[in-house]
């Protein structure tokens, strides 16, 4: 047996990647339309059957609540709210929201927010090892529009890359402040295409999602046990 620290499950819309720590490249399969959680377990089992695992990191493209997901994904399959991963997969399960995972990776210091840019705004604030996931997409922006509708993929396509970066550079400068945010990490696919970077600004990583899903479990990897007030909490 392969014997595997944390397998870390990060959800996407077109693909599932899962990764460990004694792994040098993720394992990727397709999503589809109707997929759902049950495929999901039912995947991730039969492609790390040879794994050696005690708990699992979930990233989950959507509003989680205490008991998992709280609503459907827009673009899979149904079946994901209250889905009971911990019984599927016979292990402890933490299932945050993937821009909350993301964050986590890419936190180093203070008051940090996170937006991620990719088909929506994923968004989460970060300070005194306390993971916030946030909504911003809802917040009205120019006319009728909101951020989502202007910061993600279709606006971006609709707009043009000038609106676009300039409704972004804009938004940053009132998030910092409201949020009083040391610094903002920018992640999902368009942030390479944030140049110049605005002040306190900084890219994150493609393997921040899995860096944050192996700190999910920071308490566990030293006591080897779970601590569910243990140094990350995250705030649903």
């Amino acid at each position: 047996m392969i014997r595997v620290d944390i397998p870390v499950i990060d959800v996407g819309g077109s693909h599932i990647k899962v990764m460990a720590s004694n792994q040098k490249e993720p394992i990727v399969f397709d999503s589809e339309p109707e997929f759902t959680p049950t495929d999901l377990v039912r995947e991730v089992k039969r492609r790390t059957a040879k794994w050696e695992y005690e708990v699992v990191s979930l990233g989950y493209p959507g509003v989680i609540g205490e008991n998992g997901p709280r609503e459907e994904p827009g673009n899979l399959g149904q079946g994901w709210i209250d889905f009971d991963f911990v019984k599927a997969f016979e292990k402890p399960v933490r299932v945050v929201n993937d821009a909350s995972m993301q964050a986590l990776g890419a936190y180093t210091h203070g008051r940090m927010l996170f937006l991620g840019l990719g088909t929506g705004l994923g968004a989460a604030l970060i300070a005194d090892r306390m993971i916030v996931s946030l909504e911003l997409g809802c917040l009205p922006c120019e006319g009728n529009a909101t951020l989502f509708d202007r910061l993600g993929k279709q606006g971006l396509e609709k707009h043009g890359f000038e609106s676009w970066y300039d409704t972004l550079t804009a938004s940053i400068k009132y998030l910092r402040r409201a949020f009083l945010a040391d610094y903002i990490v920018l992640g999902g696919g368009n942030a390479e295409q944030v140049d110049p970077l605005p002040e306190a600004t900084r890219r994150g990583g493609n393997e921040d999602a899995f860096t944050g899903g192996y700190r999910l479990w920071e308490e566990w990897v030293k006591l080897q046990h779970y601590d569910p007030h243990g140094p990350w909490r995250v705030l649903r």
